[in-house]
């Protein structure tokens, strides 16, 4: 893998108050590996803002962590069948989020790394959606790339 990547993020929730409208985002990020974890870098301009989030995709067999610091905060830990607790820090205040991963399934190549995560999403101790996001990280200079 290239310092340089392509990050792909497709989301998608369904529950009682979203629409199940996939979202999706393509930007360019820097890659390493350290410690026997791989690292992703990449920002985010949040809709109908200027300000920009620093982004961190962390990864190793069976876990990723997705820290956001920005306009929104928020440390968002999955790890397979395990429920994690964290606060979404927004300019208007502070949700407690809880994260209950069921498949967290990361496929690696020397110039690509596909993850897929199903999880159930709480928001104040109550559910709020069942989601699905799946990210695909490439080589910048693997031309091409796809979306799992």
């Amino acid at each position: 893998m290239t310092k340089e990547v392509i990050v792909t993020i497709r989301g998608l929730q369904a529950g009682p108050d979203t629409d199940g409208e996939p979202i999706e985002m393509i930007t360019t990020g820097e890659y390493f590996y350290k410690n026997n974890k791989h690292y992703i870098l990449y920002e985010e301009v949040m809709e109908g803002e200027t300000a920009t989030n620093k982004n961190r995709i962390k990864i190793a067999p069976g876990y990723m962590e997705l820290t956001k610091r920005g306009l929104v905060s928020v440390d968002m830990l999955f790890e397979e069948n395990k429920k994690n607790l964290t606060h979404y820090n927004t300019p208007y205040g502070s949700l407690l989020m809880g994260i209950d991963a069921k498949r967290v399934d990361i496929q690696e190549s020397s110039d690509e790394i596909n993850i897929v995560v199903d999880y159930a999403l709480e928001l104040n101790e109550e559910h709020a959606a069942d989601c699905n996001i799946q990210i695909n990280i490439r080589s910048k200079s693997a031309g091409n790339f796809k979306l799992i």
